[in-house]
């Protein structure tokens, strides 16, 4: 009986080392650093590579570890019940043209979907919305804005009785916009919808695997979770 094909390397066409790949996409993403910030800081420790060197690996590499650390949390949360969802939708210019980064995040702050529209209609949320509850099950209370596409969208979806709209109570997922929006003034912007949705894809996962609420425990507890979350980091791919 033949043995089983052991998963080819995604590193093995690549003369770099894959801790020095991994090192570059988690600067890129995680930090609101320019293609030429990280190339420079790369420079300072003794790796000379190009600014586009740095492009092409995070747009080779970073939904291949954004999809691994998202399989390895899923996995980790199936027995726990997203209790309360927080959805809300953002502008975003591409090209002088707005687009709407819709964003669903669970009520300790994680990033759980980002989706780009065009129009932010009923189509555009029952769209978003089937993702999200395709991918993450079925909430107990989804906290929305006054926006009406979300009540019509979950009418539709037979979910209206979960919807609950306040005026302060959706500063969850507000609050949570700031880091995307941090990082989309470090890259003057977005020119394509193709690389908004992905860009936004990664940033959302890496932000949730080292967001260790560190405002909320002690020193010490927040290091041991920063220590586990690097670990991981450096054992994708692996």
């Amino acid at each position: 009986m033949p043995r089983p094909r052991k998963p080819a390397s995604p590193f093995r066409y690549f003369n770099s080392s894959p801790e020095v790949i991994r090192l570059v996409v988690l600067m890129y993403v995680r930090f609101p650093l320019s293609l030429r910030n990280v190339e420079d800081l790369l420079f300072e420790r003794g790796i000379d590579l190009c600014h586009e060197t740095v492009r092409l690996w995070w747009n080779r590499f970073g939904p291949l570890f954004a999809g691994e650390v998202r399989r390895q949390r899923v996995s980790r949360m199936r027995g726990f019940r997203h209790w309360r969802w927080h959805l809300d939708e953002m502008y975003v210019k591409l090209n002088g043209e707005m687009v709407y980064l819709w964003r669903a995040v669970d009520h300790e702050g994680e990033v759980l979907e980002s989706y780009v529209t065009k129009t932010r209609d009923k189509k555009a949320t029952l769209a978003f919305m089937k993702k999200a509850l395709k991918r993450h099950g079925s909430p107990d209370a989804i906290t929305t804005d006054g926006l009406r596409s979300y009540g019509a969208a979950l009418s539709e979806l037979g979910s209206r009785e979960k919807q609950e709209v306040g005026r302060w109570a959706n500063n969850r997922v507000e609050n949570s916009h700031l880091p995307f929006r941090r990082r989309e003034r470090a890259m003057l912007r977005f020119r394509q919808m193709r690389t908004l949705q992905k860009f936004a894809s990664v940033h959302a996962n890496l932000h949730n695997h080292f967001n260790h609420e560190r405002h909320l425990v002690d020193r010490q507890t927040y290091k041991q979770r920063r220590y586990a979350a690097l670990a991981e980091w450096q054992a994708l791919a692996s």
